[in-house]
């Protein structure tokens, strides 16, 4: 990648695949890894934040000046708010009061608010409280990470093409 680029959003994926040549020394095989790291927000979970807010944007859900809420208790939230940063959305996430400090200082850096849930009540509560949001917030939209169609299909579309 060379060259400049519009926003952020644009450097993910194209990440490399690195042979672990020492590793295989004196065997039969070969071992590759994909360096998701590379991505801008160091995770492979970038990619599924772009699609997500991408999708949102396509059908009309999202609209300009609209609001990301999601239930999510790491890389996710923090893809879907330098996302949101990048394109100038709100973004709202909840997550279990368990989640570290390093985490939610992270996210108040791309901008994001952070609602706090009770541990004891796991990623569900998390979700819940997400869902709750949406129903309240005028122009909110879901980003429903775990039943959303866009994540699993920016992995057949982009990671499993750059793999294979």
């Amino acid at each position: 990648m060379s060259g400049i680029y519009n926003n952020v959003t644009e450097l993910v994926g194209r990440t490399p695949i690195v042979r672990l040549n020492r590793l295989t020394e004196g065997l039969d095989a070969q071992v590759a890894v994909k360096l998701e790291f590379y991505n801008p927000a160091n995770s492979v979970k970038d990619r599924i934040g772009v699609a997500i807010i991408d999708a949102a944007e396509k059908s009309g859900a999202l609209k300009p000046g609209g609001t990301i809420v999601e239930g999510t208790s790491g890389n996710t939230g923090i893809a879907l708010a330098m996302v949101g940063a990048a394109r100038g959305y709100k973004v709202i996430l909840t997550m279990p009061e368990t989640m570290s400090t390093e985490r939610r200082v992270m996210l108040r850096a791309y901008g994001a608010e952070i609602v706090l849930t009770p541990g004891s009540e796991g990623m569900a509560g998390a979700v819940a409280k997400a869902k709750e949001i949406v129903e309240q917030t005028e122009n909110a939209v879901s980003a429903s990470q775990f039943a959303n169609p866009a994540n699993p299909a920016i992995h057949e579309a982009t990671t499993g093409e750059e793999v294979w």
